[in-house]
C-alpha cells in the first residue's frame, strides 16, 4: 500500500509507504485528506485507516526545477512504446540525429523506434530517409514524471496530480 505526499499548497510532493504515512500523520507533521475504509491498521489505541492522500502541515521547499533524468524506459513510456516513424509496437530507442554525427542522449533527440525502423534508418537522418518523425520530441512534463511512484497510480490520488498537471 502506498500513499501519495502533497505538500502544504497542494502539490504532489512523492509517494510513500502507507506506513510512513501513517507515522506523518501521527507525529501531526500531516493530516489525512483520503484514506482506504477497508483493511484498517491496529494499533495500541485502536483502529486507523489507511491513507491513501495526506497534505502536510508545513510548506516544504522543493529545491530548484526537477527536471526528468533521460532514461531509456522514460523514452519509451513519453512515446506509449510506439515507434515514432510507423507507429507500431516499440522496443528501442532511436537518436533522430545519429550519435556519430554529433546527436545528444536528450528528451529532444531520442524517440521510441520499432526494431524494423531502427535497422534500416541506420546511421542516417530522418531527412535522408525520407521519413517524417509522428511528434517532436521533447522533455515530458506533469507530475507523474516529477514525482517518483505515480506511474501506477490509486484511482484517489487522480483529482491531485490533475492539478498539478
Amino acid at each position: 500500500m502506498r500513499t501519495l505526499v502533497l505538500n502544504a499548497g497542494y502539490e504532489p510532493l512523492a509517494v510513500v509507504s502507507f506506513k510512513r504515512a501513517l507515522v506523518l500523520v501521527m507525529n501531526d507533521k500531516a493530516t489525512v485528506i483520503e484514506h482506504i475504509t477497508d483493511n484498517p491498521v491496529w494499533g495500541t489505541d485502536g483502529a486507523h485507516d489507511r491513507p491513501a492522500v495526506i497534505i502536510l502541515t508545513r510548506y516544504v521547499r522543493v529545491p530548484g526545477g526537477r527536471t526528468v533524468p533521460v532514461t531509456r524506459r522514460g523514452v519509451l513510456r513519453r512515446d506509449g512504446h510506439r515507434c515514432a516513424y510507423c507507429a507500431k509496437a516499440a522496443s528501442t530507442i532511436d537518436h533522430v540525429l545519429p550519435r556519430s554525427r554529433g546527436g545528444a542522449d536528450s528528451w529532444e533527440n531520442l524517440v521510441a523506434c520499432c526494431l524494423k525502423c531502427n535497422n534500416l534508418k541506420s546511421d542516417r537522418t530522418p531527412q535522408e530517409m525520407g521519413w517524417d518523425l509522428r511528434f517532436l520530441p521533447g522533455a515530458p512534463r506533469g507530475a507523474q514524471w516529477t514525482v517518483r511512484g505515480t506511474d501506477r497510480t490509486d484511482p484517489a490520488w487522480e483529482p491531485y496530480l490533475e492539478l498539478a498537471a
